[in-house]
């Protein structure tokens, strides 16, 4: 679900339910396995629209004015296959998590936990009752009180969170724009608000202490970034993906097949090419110009094209490391296995992208 909210689920969710599987004594990579594969390898799968949802839908429409001018199809064209995706994807990535990764992964002992993070549940210091309750109690005062503050910056026409030409709170609005900021300070106030109850946190110099401990193990992450920022940038000098991209697609078309066999073809092509480009929007805007007419012309809806395009988008991104949020998964991990690598992501999301 957390796709409604763009990429704020790489930054919030997988490291919660590393410790969420911590907390209840079980390996916290397999965690990061089942939120990463939710966030990301059924990525877009929802019960709302999302801000992908109307970018793809104006592509398309895009694409079907070059065969059939005043021709479109709705933002909810797919809705009902992102809702029955999202059940089975869901039971899917569930079982895929208890029967292959956490097994292979193995018990969890701690004993490669990076520094300032408790090898087993409950080995960190534990607070009384009462000063835990209070901390919660503030905490729980504190969300209340930003969530109220969003809202009424985004209640009525001409709100500071709505687009200011079309009024909308989802397209190009100041509010989905800002999301991961916003994320911030929720989580911000929340743990200054529950470190003030609990008494845990009672100076700016504890505070800034925190953040030290925090960022004193991100040297790692800021070098591989800087690496695959400079692989990245000469990748999209040389337009490699994109030249990939365009043969694919008129190798497609040249062959001549019937209609269900180009279908299979397109889908196997865009989870070849999603290694390369992980981005949805770019491959589509390459696709669906040459695929939507096409398939129009053979007797196919617009939508069947669309809905396989997004059923094959997604579950390659878990295994690419050109995916832009990669290497912060593999910082996530090394948070409790100091040996964590890109092969050691790769190989535990693999049974995601083959189931």
């Amino acid at each position: 679900l957390s796709s409604v909210a763009a990429d704020a689920g790489y930054v919030v969710l997988i490291p919660l339910g590393a410790m969420a599987f911590l907390s209840l004594g079980r390996h916290p990579l397999a965690g990061i396995a089942a939120a990463f594969a939710g966030v990301s390898a059924v990525f877009g799968v929802n019960v709302l629209i999302t801000p992908l949802d109307g970018a793809l839908t104006e592509i398309t429409n895009d694409a079907i004015s070059l065969v059939r001018p005043g021709e479109a199809i709705d933002l909810t064209a797919t809705m009902w296959f992102s809702i029955v995706s999202l059940l089975v994807m869901s039971v899917a990535c569930a079982w895929i998590t208890e029967k292959k990764v956490e097994p292979h992964l193995g018990k969890y002992d701690g004993g490669g936990a990076a520094d300032g993070i408790s090898p087993v549940p409950g080995g960190e210091a534990q607070l009384a009752p009462e000063a835990e309750a209070r901390g919660l109690r503030w905490a729980g005062w504190a969300f209340l009180a930003v969530i109220a503050a969003i809202v009424a910056l985004s209640w009525g026409e001409g709100a500071v969170f709505r687009n200011p030409e079309t009024g909308s709170l989802i397209s190009n609005s100041p509010l989905m724009q800002g999301l991961i900021v916003l994320v911030a300070i929720v989580f911000l106030a929340v743990g200054a608000a529950y470190g003030a109850g609990a008494g845990t946190l009672k100076t700016v110099s504890e505070a800034i202490g925190m953040i030290d401990k925090t960022f004193r193990n991100m040297g790692p992450l800021v070098f591989l970034f800087l690496v695959i920022a400079q692989f990245l940038a000469f990748f999209g000098f040389t337009n490699i993906a994109t030249v990939l991209a365009v043969n694919m697609a008129d190798a497609l078309v040249a062959m001549n097949l019937g209609t269900i066999t180009l279908l299979v073809g397109f889908v196997l092509a865009i989870l070849a090419l999603d290694i390369l480009m992980p981005g949805a929007i770019p491959k589509w805007a390459i696709f669906a110009p040459v695929f939507i007419p096409l398939f129009i012309q053979l007797g196919s809806d617009p939508t069947t094209v669309l809905a396989s395009y997004r059923m094959a988008d997604s579950p390659m991104n878990v295994v690419t490391p050109l995916m832009g949020y990669f290497p912060l998964i593999v910082i996530f991990c090394q948070q409790y296995q100091k040996d964590a690598g890109v092969g050691t992501v790769i190989a535990m999301m693999l049974p995601y992208t083959h189931g």
